[in-house]
């Protein structure tokens, strides 16, 4: 006849009891063995409350949520108990506690008792009682998965009352244990699988230089709600985007990402300007979770010669162009349309710019310039507070990645604490001198540096410098 599972708590009881502990005894003859409650409640100043089973039909029944420990005869009979003399059970529990080990010795009939009690008791501390000669039986049902063993002869009240406890605190520990351990492989996977949904630039052949950098603002995540890609299409235009989904949780990173990848899947199909911020806004009145979510963009597609370059702008702060010997500038932003998701029959003109022969192109999210200035002020460094500062540093003679770690660096030095928003800055470039020792094309783009406060980079890798 099969024991009946008693439903488990989801908390062990070591964790919800405080002084008095519950030990279940489970024994054919228990007046043979168990210690009185006076004898326990004397031991060391714990009370010790004490229920007995002569068999594991009785205990299935006896198992509460307020039992602490078990106390268990490894020569109970099995009869009745739901399993055949010499064969151990074969499904294991793992609430809580993990897998359990199957006995593989020779002895694993002697060990079939044991197997079934840490199958139906997973969240709970388990004593073995055996014979004062049997100490390699005794030893194996600790391998097996008690927390300790007890020998009858040298059974008394203050043995007993100590080997309990101790119990019941090694059971938290190794419950405590395998969740940390659960909750590491979770924390690895999800930062596996964020930075697969990382963009990697597609730029070979362009001649381009490429850097980026991007930090989320939420703790202990790779993505946030920022969203950036670069891809080259086969008329040899180069396209680059960067967006802002407004929130920071991880239902904003995820339409970020989405929408990333509609953007890409777009444009390689050949959309651009209006026709493709209308698709994209479709995207994302579809996928967002309400209609208050929107998003803001940036889109730049520049000619296959490097020289000029389209912009459209869907709420998103303008891009700053530097060229080689003047300061940086921001591009101009009057002919800019709303962000997606706010009007449904919205219009994103497409302006065409001049970017020079040879130049360097700033995209950024407004993370970057909504820090504070200056520890717990109230100003914000503002566009014009982050083209000073990028001046600055190429002043300094700083390019590529060494000037996007920089800027990234000052302004939340300047802000006096961790920014809370996320940042995304890009930063493409052309020199055509560079272009030349490089035979027409420029070295392979890598993904941007990637950083998780307050921990340091966890994907980092060195891209081209561009020409300033």
């Amino acid at each position: 006849m099969p024991v009946p599972v008693p439903q488990q708590r989801s908390v062990p009881a070591a964790e919800t009891s405080h002084g008095d502990l519950t030990l279940l005894v489970i024994e054919d003859d228990p007046a043979g063995t168990t210690i009185t409650v006076p004898e326990l409640s004397a031991a060391a100043g714990t009370r010790v409350r004490i229920r007995t089973a002569r068999n594991l039909t009785e205990a299935a029944r006896l198992l509460t949520d307020d039992v602490d420990c078990i106390l268990l005869d490894l020569a109970l009979p099995l009869a009745g108990g739901g399993s055949g003399p010499g064969t151990p059970t074969t499904d294991a529990g793992t609430a809580g506690g993990g897998p359990l080990p199957e006995p593989v010795s020779a002895r694993a009939g002697e060990l079939a008792a044991l197997t079934h009690v840490l199958r139906i008791a997973p969240l709970h501390a388990v004593l073995a009682l055996t014979a004062q000669d049997d100490t390699e039986l005794a030893a194996e049902a600790v391998r097996v998965g008690a927390q300790d063993y007890l020998f009858r002869g040298d059974l008394d009240a203050r043995v007993l009352s100590r080997a309990i406890r101790y119990a019941v605190e090694r059971k938290r520990a190794d419950i405590a244990q395998h969740q940390l351990t659960e909750s590491r492989l979770r924390a690895q996977e999800n930062a596996r699988l964020e930075r697969g949904l990382l963009p990697t630039p597609l730029l070979d052949g362009s001649g381009l230089s490429f850097a980026a950098r991007y930090r989320p603002g939420r703790s202990r995540a790779l993505l946030g709600g920022d969203f950036y890609d670069v891809v080259r299409t086969p008329d040899g235009t180069v396209h680059a985007m960067i967006g802002d989904v407004c929130g920071h949780g991880p239902d904003e990173a995820a339409l970020g990402v989405e929408l990333r990848i509609a953007w890409r899947a777009l444009t390689l199909a050949g959309l651009c300007g209006d026709e493709l911020l209308s698709t994209l806004q479709q995207v994302l009145e579809h996928e967002r979770q309400s209609e208050e979510i929107f998003a803001t963009l940036c889109t730049v597609d520049i000619a296959p010669d490097g020289r000029r370059a389209g912009l459209c702008l869907a709420g998103h702060p303008a891009p700053l162009l530097a060229r080689h010997g003047l300061p940086a500038r921001l591009l101009p932003y009057e002919d800019g349309g709303p962000a997606l998701g706010l009007l449904p029959r919205a219009r994103w003109p497409r302006r065409q710019v001049e970017l020079g022969g040879t130049w360097s192109l700033m995209m950024y999210t407004d993370g970057l310039i909504e820090g504070r200035v200056g520890n717990g002020g109230s100003e914000r460094l503002g566009q014009d507070g982050m083209v000073a500062m990028v001046n600055s540093r190429l002043e300094q003679g700083l390019a590529g990645e060494e000037l996007l770690e920089a800027a990234v660096a000052e302004v939340r030095e300047r802000h006096g604490s961790e920014l809370t928003d996320d940042v995304a800055v890009l930063l493409l470039g052309r020199d055509p001198e560079r272009i030349r020792r490089w035979g027409g094309s420029a070295p392979r783009s890598h993904p941007a540096s990637v950083d998780r406060p307050p921990s340091p980079p966890v994907r980092a890798a060195r891209a081209q410098r561009p020409p300033l």
